[in-house]
């Protein structure tokens, strides 16, 4: 029998494969990847053992996840078409690193993931695969196999005798992280469709929110967020509270149509309490602490960061090219923002900056006022000038 890896969730697709592959006499070593998702992962492995698998390796990823990818995206201001900040589209390099190198040391022929066709996460997969090891044979079960619905797929699960918490009446595919989650599939589908308060796990209703706003001070090092309130946490235990607290007051949530990679367009909704508070604070120290032109080609550049994530492009030379320029941007991004969190809404409220560049004597129109307007006369000539008649 072959020996294979495959990257693991437990849920319906990949709890699917590892009979599937069985059937075709495949050895499947399921690689368990701890996210922070707050699974059950003794239900998980129990599971994929129950499936057919021959060997688990489960490995938590959630410190590497938030420092090593995270907060590289966050120091990016990296959002994709301005909305999505990449949650999961962060995971699946990481993952895909690592199901290689089990795959390396087990010797094993084949890569497996449970990827769609008309999805972006075959490609990320999948990139990874062919740059770390591309002698090894890529198996993508979904885009081959007979099952054609969700439907069929629980039907199967069912005659083999496996049990999984889908059913044919939350049809839901949700994908989770630490940092954030992604739901899709079932009412959803349908762009017109509000979507149900069912879904949503880590932001109460807006609605149902506190009825006083809550206010949270970050305070950022060189670009990376390190307090909350004054007090210093891990990156890990730094998005915990923050989804916590941002997440209480309903913020965090996207309701978006997107542009995959593939070309067709999707319906998704996201949950990232954390990463909208800290991407927003991060940006408004930015606009104290960094000169006109450093913030507009900073914002080019962002763009381009968020589309290499979102398309699979991790490990490639221009993203480490990259970091390297966003890590001298945020050389004096220390300092402190201060948001209000209120219903759903998040809204600066405070910023300053031992490195801050705004100037009051310079902005004020009062009193103390160092600005010499009589400068002024003369700059407008000149800016007019290649206009003139």
């Amino acid at each position: 029998m072959k020996k294979v890896v495959l990257a693991y969730s437990g849920g319906l697709d990949t709890s699917c494969i590892i009979p599937w592959l069985k059937d075709k006499g495949y050895e499947t070593i399921a690689f368990i990847a701890d996210l922070g998702q707050g699974d059950d992962f003794k239900a998980i492995e129990k599971r994929a053992l129950q499936s057919g698998a021959a060997q688990i390796v489960r490995l938590n990823l959630e410190k590497e996840l938030i420092e090593d990818y995270a907060f590289k995206a966050l120091k990016a201001g990296a959002a994709y078409e301005n909305k999505y900040y990449l949650a999961c589209a962060l995971s699946r390099p990481l993952i895909a690193r690592h199901q290689v190198e089990i795959a390396k040391k087990e010797k094993a022929a084949a890569l497996v993931h449970g990827c769609t066709g008309k999805g972006n996460d075959q490609v990320r997969f999948e990139t990874v695969y062919l740059t770390m090891a591309p002698k090894m044979e890529i198996i993508a079960p979904v885009r081959v196999w007979e099952f054609k619905t969700r439907d069929q797929e629980i039907d199967y699960l069912q005659s083999k005798g496996i049990t999984i918490h889908v059913t044919k009446k939350s049809p839901y595919s949700i994908d989770n992280n630490i940092y954030g989650r992604a739901i899709e599939c079932g009412v959803l589908e349908d762009p017109w469709c509000e979507p149900p308060e069912e879904i949503y796990a880590l932001t109460t209703d807006p609605a149902k929110a506190p009825d006083k706003p809550t206010y949270v001070e970050i305070t950022f090092e060189k670009g990376l967020p390190k307090k909350v309130d004054g007090k210093t946490y891990t990156p890990v235990n730094l998005v915990k509270h923050l989804n916590q607290v941002a997440g209480r007051n309903g913020v965090g949530r996207v309701d978006m149509v997107e542009n995959r990679l593939v070309g067709i367009k999707s319906r998704e909704i996201y949950e990232n309490p954390a990463g909208e508070v800290l991407h927003m604070a991060l940006r408004e120290l930015e606009t104290l602490v960094l000169d006109r032109d450093s913030m507009r080609f900073k914002q080019i550049l962002s763009q381009k960061y968020a589309e290499l994530t979102y398309n699979g492009l991790w490990f490639t030379p221009l993203k480490e090219q990259m970091d390297a320029f966003f890590n001298k941007v945020h050389e004096h991004s220390t300092g402190t923002v201060r948001l209000k969190l209120f219903k759903g809404g998040c809204r600066v409220v405070g910023r300053q900056s031992k490195y801050s560049r705004y100037r009051e004597k310079m902005a004020t129109y009062g009193e103390g006022d160092q600005f010499d307007q009589s400068l002024a006369e003369g700059f407008n000539h000149l800016w007019a000038m290649p206009f003139m008649k």
